[in-house]
């Protein structure tokens, strides 16, 4: 039977430390980190998300600014605003909620932000010190991934990973962290051949594909650790729906670990915004 890699318990433990941080910085200073919060627009799943953060960041005792923006706005006022939280000392972090409007350019907006104040991980200049290893502020989501990884694997040395999907948010970043662990690390996409062949002699997968039940049980060799970051939601005959993962979790009982679909990447994506506040606050002021 494959251990279950509890995302819920592990992003509880994390939030933990990060509250003890900002206790230790408001005694230090009196003022606590702060994280700017900008929704343009009223897409459900969005407005849903950022409830979400706003209310871990309140968990945890950072200040949390909203700025909920009309789905017209413009994009050089967004821009502006942007330049405000870069320029203003008492903000330490920015998350912009995607998707953008489509008349702003989302890759404009995100290079905009100040890189440390970049929680996300998203700006060019963090993504080039990711990918040089020379520090920065590493995206949530693959941040999370390998604190998983490391709740179940000591040594990374010699372990071929296998990360199904190229996105800029997800597959590259791991990839990345995990070639910094000294794995051995395959890309795949949606133009790889015999992607079943790959996986099969992976010890980790990282399923990132936004494809429900892509990876199936016969993908998946005896004793490898499988990280489903997939959140699909699937329509069910009685007009309801359920969430559903990248992976055929019940298909995997031959595995060693895998990370459950909900309860497993998605609540460390979270603990991890909130760790790359504390932490930028914490440069910010040394």
């Amino acid at each position: 039977m494959a251990q279950i890699i509890d995302g819920r318990a592990m992003a509880r433990a994390l939030s933990d430390e990060t509250a003890a941080r900002v206790a230790a910085m408001v005694a230090d200073s009196g003022q606590p980190p702060a994280l700017a919060v900008v929704l343009v627009g009223d897409d459900p799943a969005s407005q849903v998300y950022v409830r979400r953060k706003i209310s871990e960041c309140a968990r945890v005792g950072i200040r949390s600014v909203e700025h909920r923006l009309p789905v017209d706005h413009p994009q050089d006022a967004l821009l502006t605003l942007i330049d405000l939280l870069n320029s203003d000392p008492a903000i330490h972090g920015i998350l912009i909620q995607l998707p953008l409007p489509p008349h702003i350019d989302a890759a404009l907006v995100l290079d905009r932000i100040d890189p440390a104040k970049d929680v996300d991980g998203f700006h060019p200049v963090n993504v080039g010190r990711l990918s040089t290893g020379t520090g920065g502020l590493v995206p949530c989501t693959p941040l999370g991934i390998m604190r998983l990884l490391d709740s179940v694997i000591d040594d990374y040395r010699g372990l071929n990973a296998v990360v199904i999907g190229k996105s800029n948010i997800v597959g590259k970043p791991v990839a990345m962290l995990l070639l910094e662990r000294e794995a051995t690390v395959t890309v795949t996409h949606i133009e790889t051949l015999h992607l079943p062949d790959i996986a099969r002699k992976a010890d980790i997968i990282v399923a990132a594909a936004g494809a429900p039940h892509l990876v199936r049980g016969y993908w998946v060799k005896p004793g490898a650790i499988v990280i489903d970051v997939g959140i699909n939601r699937i329509a069910q005959a009685d007009g309801s729906s359920q969430i559903v993962g990248d992976c055929a979790t019940q298909e995997l009982d031959h595995a060693r670990a895998v990370t459950p679909v909900p309860g497993g990447v998605g609540p460390m994506t979270i603990a991890c915004l909130l760790h790359n506040t504390v932490l930028a606050a914490e440069r910010a002021r040394t």
